[in-house]
């Protein structure tokens, strides 16, 4: 077997069929409320923050799972217009993950999801040549014990290795042990140390599990990550906003493109913050991915939100 080509990114994780659903207002239970637009489009965390990197011409490799249906066609169609390599397992005689999403008229959205067990990416599936010859590894936790033997072999051989999570997993404490930049959602921290203050919880965890960097996405309050020494600080971007589906994905790749760009960390910030901003202002987990002069610009011609007062 011939060796794996190089990349910059591998990302190992989910990838979804999000069919969007806008509208006028969030339903009350027992309601009937009338949908303004509907559309389907791919998307899934790391499948959408790999698609970004790329985009931004960052060499990149896709691992994971899809079923036989033709949302896995869709997929396939997305990463190769994109440029993505894959390396792509099929669950035989199962739908592909589906996601339906609410998207009232402030861009919010609401998330339902459905994911077949026999979805789930196992370790002995994944590769170790698909991960090692990559500069940087992304992995969103799911499917715990495959991101776990990835970034294991990641650790192993000095590549960065970046966490989406938005939820404590089974196992996902010696997952983290071996990630480098823990960027999470805003009340991910508390399930794992019980303490709802980030300046205080963002320290605990890089102090627990040794990672490099820690953080954690607010949405329009911004960002906050803590590096072992001091708190850095990214207040986010004002934007028309259509669509907040994708955002956090877009703000990892964004992450990831200045890691691998050697930027210092606070500009790292800026830069993903600006990503994911412009990512709301269209539909869909990938409809706002911009070029990197656009985001520039909005770096340096934008308003943005004041910032937090807490966390």
């Amino acid at each position: 077997m011939s060796e794996a080509a190089k990349v910059d990114l591998v990302g190992v994780g989910l990838n979804a069929t999000d069919t969007l659903i806008a509208v006028p207002r969030h339903p009350e239970r027992g309601s009937k409320v009338e949908s303004l637009e509907v559309s389907v489009l791919p998307g899934g965390q790391v499948a959408s923050a790999v698609i970004a990197c790329q985009s931004w011409g960052l060499q990149t490799r896709y691992v994971g799972k899809l079923g036989d249906d033709p949302a896995a066609t869709l997929h396939r169609q997305e990463f190769a217009k994109a440029g993505v390599e894959t390396q792509i397992i099929t669950a035989q005689r199962c739908a592909s993950q589906q996601a339906f999403i609410l998207v009232d008229p402030d861009g919010e959205r609401t998330v339902l999801w459905r994911r077949d067990e026999n979805l789930g990416l196992h370790s002995q599936e994944v590769k170790r040549e698909w991960i090692v010859n990559a500069r940087a590894l992304l992995v969103d936790g799911y499917d715990t014990a495959a991101a776990r033997t990835a970034a294991g072999w990641a650790r192993e051989t000095g590549i960065h290795v970046i966490a989406d999570f938005d939820d404590a997993y089974p196992g996902i404490e010696k997952l983290i042990e071996n990630v480098d930049c823990l960027i999470v959602s805003r009340d991910f921290p508390s399930k794992l140390c019980s303490e709802t203050d980030l300046k205080k919880s963002l320290p605990h965890l890089q102090r627990r599990f040794g990672c490099g960097l820690t953080a954690a996405t607010l949405g329009t309050d911004g960002v906050l990550a803590w590096d072992g020494t001091q708190f850095y600080y990214a207040c986010a971007y004002k934007v028309s906003v259509v669509d907040t589906t994708g955002a956090g994905d877009i703000f990892h790749a964004g992450f990831i493109y200045g890691l691998l760009r050697g930027w210092p960390l606070q500009q790292r910030l800026d830069f993903a913050c600006a990503a994911a901003a412009l990512n709301c202002m269209a539909h869909g987990a990938r409809g706002g991915i911009r070029p990197l002069e656009e985001i520039q610009n909005l770096i340096s011609t934008g308003s943005r939100y004041p910032r937090a007062t807490s966390f």
